[in-house]
């Protein structure tokens, strides 16, 4: 039995329309996009192309996107770009975003910069409130993940811009999760920078891009050429920028249809998986979340030892790994749960490509597995 692919959120398969966008620059147009001749046209004007389909997706206009290697190099250009090292202003965060953020945030406090994180609430989701009380006038920039990268859960990015709006600071949201699961629109949520991360929506894997809202200066983190509006500068991934904007293109057309379609075949998993193991719980709101991701807790036994023993389904766990030990998630802990509950997590992610045979097939594997461990567990008790 071919397994069953539940790690959407960790990357997806290329597209065959993107593979079919990119094969021209793999093969004879390899030109140079800053190069004048006929292949350097050509590569530039494909680089142009794919900056009109990724704004496209996200309600920005071209001149606002600029192409960078992935979602962690996008946020690190936002984070540690967006403030002068002169301008001395705090950052307000939350205790629940993706590394790639947090870890910029940490060289923020090294180097002496006051940092503020907000707590979530059980649900996942930080109260637009609970941000605002941390906002003053002595904040430079807010930065917050749109959907929880472990959980699934929405946050209340519009409400959050339209308080560090009265302050003057500005809003870089982590959208890497969210963009081509759900509608993302930047002038709805009123944001000044905004991450994607092209293997999370069937581009390849080393490609990304970072909104940045006419107006919003950013420094480079790298220094070099002047592509990019040398901010990123080095010559560009042609192949790879066309394959992201062909995706952006591609889930622009089907996106209304497939998120509907994903929060049917999750709904069916989690109730398969609630029916099949009692005491399964559901991490973060059931409603205002992704529709394709499930962080569900299986009772009693490690998600991670759940999964090697369940090689019909290939899943994530949010626990830290190590040779002699496991430790929960930063995440779960955050929110509360206990050390014992909090290891028992998996997280399933759904994709364009899921059907109901897949999750069925799921179901069933993922309850005997723990039914399994958890025989086994009782027995040695």
């Amino acid at each position: 039995m071919q397994p069953v692919y539940l790690d959407y959120n960790a990357t997806t398969p290329v597209a065959p329309e993107v593979l079919a966008a990119m094969m021209p620059f793999l093969t004879g147009g390899f030109g140079n996009p800053s190069s004048s001749h006929a292949l350097g046209r050509q590569a530039h004007a494909a680089v142009e192309r794919a900056r009109a389909e990724v704004a496209g997706l996200i309600g920005a206009e071209p001149d606002e996107i600029l192409f960078t290697g992935g979602g962690t190099e996008a946020n690190n250009l936002a984070i540690r770009g967006a403030l002068a090292p002169d301008d001395d202003r705090a950052i307000v965060t939350t205790a629940i975003e993706h590394p790639a953020t947090e870890e910029c945030c940490r060289l923020h406090e090294a180097a002496g910069r006051v940092v503020r994180r907000v707590a979530a609430g059980p649900d996942g989701i930080v109260r637009s409130a609970d941000m605002a009380r941390a906002v003053d006038s002595g904040t430079g920039l807010i930065t917050v993940i749109l959907a929880q990268n472990e959980i699934g859960t929405l946050q209340p990015v519009a409400a959050i811009s339209a308080c560090a709006r009265s302050v003057g600071a500005l809003v870089h949201t982590d959208a890497a999760q969210a963009v081509g699961k759900l509608p993302v629109d930047v002038r709805e949520l009123g944001v000044d920078l905004l991450s994607i991360a092209g293997h999370k929506l069937n581009a390849p894997k080393g490609v990304g891009a970072l909104f940045i809202r006419r107006g919003v200066a950013v420094r480079p983190v790298l220094v070099g050429g002047g592509q990019e509006g040398g901010i990123r500068p080095g010559t560009e991934n042609v192949p790879y920028i066309a394959g992201l904007g062909a995706a952006c293109a591609l889930a622009s057309e089907r996106l209304k249809h497939r998120s509907t379609a994903l929060a049917a075949l999750s709904q069916r998993l989690l109730a398969g998986l609630r029916e099949a193991v009692p005491g399964l719980l559901l991490v973060g709101d059931p409603e205002h979340r992704l529709p394709n991701t499930l962080n569900v807790l299986f009772p009693g036994v490690s998600g991670r030892s759940l999964l090697e023993s369940c090689p019909a389904v290939m899943a994530s766990v949010g626990s830290a790994c190590h040779a002699d030990s496991e430790e929960p998630s930063a995440i779960l802990t955050a929110l509360g749960f206990e050390r014992e509950a909090a290891l028992g997590a998996v997280r399933l992610s759904l994709g364009w490509d899921s059907t109901v045979e897949d999750i069925d097939i799921a179901t069933t594997e993922l309850a005997g597995a723990w039914r399994s461990l958890a025989s086994v567990r009782q027995s040695a008790a």
